[in-house]
Formats: structure tokens, sequence, C-alpha cells
């Protein structure tokens, strides 16, 4: 197939992500050339508007994560130079990388979020403020860097949160740790795919255990029951719809079914711009689907928009 189309791929950047975002850009690029679009490659720097109007593609493929590629300030900037894009659009990409802003907007559509507050860093390292065990989490961080859990064992709260080379915020989000399952689910355009469990081989569903191989065990189908997945596969659209997200989204999501437990189900977050590397969910999600990584490389070129 020769579409003609001229993909320019970002990736790398200069986020806490950029390690993940050279690896899912890479295999995007790759995918790309094997489909004979015509594919620029850019690791995103400051200059990246100057870098897009020489380069002039027909579409972005926006494959950065965190910092400026999924909080709203890429989209914004190519919604200005008229250049179509995968992934969410301005207000919804924004949005969702606020966590506490999510939280509010999800809980107002009926999709049932994790009690918490907000804190200044350093008040959040001085005492607990919420009863043991609880999850520190920055605001606006994806691949869960930065995260913590406070359990019973842990006299004081994480000391690391006064360090003066910390990079995630000075504010961050503390909400109530609910045990058992991590549940994940992908939305493409307006269709929820399946549901994975996720089971840590390290202390928690980490950066390592995200990325590193052999750093988590997936299993899809989720093992719950029926009519548990297929909640989590309606509140998965819910969540997409409700902040106004498009294209490919992924949302997590945690359920209590530890014995004696309460069976709660709550969304932890919406990531638009899920990770997509070869230990990356969304990919094994489609291929379980029956879409292939090419096809859902395709599938998100074609996709591509603006005022999104």
């Amino acid at each position: 197939m020769n579409t003609g189309k001229h993909v320019a791929v970002l990736l790398g950047g200069w986020s806490a992500e950029r390690e993940v975002s050279l690896r899912s850009g890479k295999a995007f690029a790759d995918a790309l050339g094997r489909m004979d679009y015509r594919v620029t490659r850019i690791d995103v720097g400051r200059d990246i508007a100057t870098v897009l109007t020489t380069v002039r593609p027909d579409v972005v493929l926006n494959v950065l994560h965190g910092r400026p590629g999924e909080d709203g300030t890429l989209q914004g900037l190519l919604e200005i130079m008229g250049i179509p894009y995968s992934h969410s659009g301005v207000l919804a990409s924004s949005v969702a990388m606020q966590k506490d802003v999510a939280k509010t907007l999800l809980q107002a559509a009926g999709v049932p979020v994790a009690e918490g507050l907000t804190a200044a860093r350093h008040e959040a390292a001085k005492q607990h403020l919420l009863p043991r065990p609880y999850v520190i989490k920055p605001i606006a961080e994806g691949s869960s860097v930065g995260v913590f859990i406070v359990t019973q064992a842990h006299e004081h709260p994480p000391q690391e949160l006064y360090r003066e080379d910390w990079a995630f915020g000075e504010r961050v989000l503390i909400e109530r740790y609910i045990p058992g399952k991590e549940l994940t689910c992908a939305v493409m355009g307006n269709t929820a795919l399946d549901v994975i469990e996720i089971v840590p081989t390290m202390r928690f569903y980490d950066y390592e255990a995200k990325y590193a191989p052999g750093g988590s065990k997936h299993v899809l189908p989720a093992q719950i029951l029926p009519k548990v997945y297929q909640r989590v596969r309606r509140m998965a659209l819910q969540a997409h719809r409700a902040l106004g997200c498009r294209g490919v989204t992924r949302a997590d999501f945690r359920y209590d079914d530890t014995t004696g437990g309460t069976e709660e189900l709550v969304c932890l977050e919406v990531n638009t711009q899920p990770g997509m590397t070869e230990t990356s969910l969304v990919p094994e999600l489609a291929a379980h689907a029956g879409i292939t990584f090419d096809e859902l490389v395709q599938w998100m070129v074609e996709d591509a928009s603006l005022n999104r």
C-alpha cells in the first residue's frame, strides 16, 4: 500500500517519560514504514514549531508521554499550525493530565473514583493526611513516576517529598488505597476493548513494572465476574466521553475483590497518550480484538484531525 501521506512521528521530548516515548515512537515509525507511509521521526525539542514548519507533514502522530505532548500544550500548537494530529485534543488532554480536575469531572459523570485530597508536597511529608493505607501521586505525571503507597508499616510519610530535586510538581494527590485487582481497559474511537488484569511481579504497578520485560503479568481477559468485566468496559467508555477524549485512551481501575472486601470498583485515571512499547497494554488489547499493531497505527493516522 502506498498512501502518499507524510506522517511526522513526534517522540522523545523532555518529560520524565522520555525513554518510554522514544520506544513507543520507534514502534510507530517502524509500523508506518512497513505500510509505505512517508515517515519523519522528530525528537521533540522546544523548537518544535520551527521543525514542523520545515518538515511540513500531512499528519502528526503524537507519541509523546507527559508534558508537553500529553497536557494540551502541543495540541494547541498543532491547532494553530493547522496540522491534523492523533489522540485527544487540547481540552481533554489538559483535563486528563490534571488528575484532581479529571476526578471531579469523572465523579460528576457518574464514574466512581477514590476519595482523596490535594496538598502541598511538604505538607504531605510532615504528617499522614489520610488514614493508612493511602497513595501519594503527582497531580500531572504518568507511568506511575513519583508514586508512593503508604501502609501501616510506614510510621512517617515518604520523606522523598522534601527533596530539593523533586521534579513532579509542588502539589500532590493523596487517595485512599483500594486493595484488590489492578484492571485496565482501552477505548478505540467509540468502542471499549477488553479488560486486562495487571499482576505486578514487583512491589506495585510502577514505572519498572510497566516497562521492564517481566515487570508484570497481564491476564487477558481478566479473571473477574462477567458483570464486573462489562462494568469496567462501560466505565472506560463513560470516562473517555466524560473528559471529551478522542482516538485511543486507556482507563485504569482498582477492584476490591479481597476476602470480606467491598467489591468496590473505582477509576484511577484516564491516559490520553497510553504507552505503545513492546510491553504496553493497548497493543495487547487491540491484538486480542483481532487488530494488528500495524492496523492500530494506521487507524490512528487515518483518525487524525483538527478540532479534536
